[in-house]
């Protein structure tokens, strides 16, 4: 009776991943997300779906209200996740590891780790959780080699000035679910293109923080604004811009 129900239960895993799609490439308008509410918090799912490297792919941002009761600790086993602040202050505690992260800080959580996160600030506090998991087996190893658990806050960060505006770096390294996961900041000043279009193999988001952006994605033009974000799937040519006359920011990650 048990290995009828364990493989039930293993049928309809299977039948759920399946169902997933592709993530489509294009502008994702946070404003048009439905909202799902609950006592001291909200959230609103951008995306789930699969990407070429992941057969599983999520993103969602959560905000937690001033004195919202923490949920239960909890570790992902078969999947990384990257949490992006947006406003306010997070508690985090990641393992034996506890940072206080303000807005633009990041950390890069891999599988089987315990975590946490509480509300500490006089506001609300919003972040961004990317889920994943790779279609490759997880590597322990490899996540471990690079440094396993990341926490950074954006003040410890160094902006390099260049022609247009300025880039920060994040981190450019191998995780549990990627051979490599690369992210930085670019901040444009005036209006035009932030580097000319091209393609590459890795998937890409483009996540607004200030000002207007235009991305053009396989010939077809959109324009998001702060807290929009826009996918470009692997090998599809593409463009990013400023779409205005003044500073615009946008976090850039993409992986393999």
């Amino acid at each position: 009776m048990k290995l009828i129900i364990l493989i039930l239960l293993q049928s309809l895993v299977l039948n759920a991943f399946s169902q997933l799609q592709p993530v489509a490439s294009g502008v994702y308008h946070l404003q048009d997300l439905a909202v799902k509410k609950e006592e001291g918090r909200e959230s609103r799912r951008i995306m789930e779906g699969t990407t070429n490297e992941f057969e599983y792919f999520e993103i969602h941002l959560t905000t937690q209200q001033k004195g919202a009761k923490p949920k239960p600790a909890h570790a992902v086993k078969d999947g990384e996740e990257l949490i992006i602040i947006k406003e306010g202050t997070m508690k985090l505690v990641v393992g034996d590891r506890t940072a206080e992260l303000n807005a633009g800080s990041i950390a890069l959580i891999p599988p089987q780790v315990m975590q946490s996160n509480e509300n500490i600030g006089d506001g609300p506090l919003s972040y961004y959780v990317l889920k994943f998991r790779s279609k490759k087996p997880v590597n322990m190893l490899r996540s471990d080699s690079a440094g396993g658990t990341l926490l950074i806050n954006d003040d410890t960060l160094k902006v390099v000035t260049v022609a247009k505006g300025a880039t920060i770096k994040y981190f450019d390294r191998a995780t549990a679910m990627c051979d490599n996961y690369e992210m930085h900041v670019t901040k444009l000043i005036h209006k035009g293109p932030s580097h000319a279009p091209h393609e590459h193999l890795a998937t890409e988001i483009i996540l607004i923080t200030e000002g207007s952006v235009e991305m053009t994605i396989d010939g077809k033009t959109s324009v998001g604004s702060a807290g929009d974000l826009f996918i470009v799937e692997s090998g599809l040519m593409h463009g990013v811009a400023n779409a205005e006359e003044k500073p615009c920011s946008y976090f850039a990650f993409k992986w393999r």
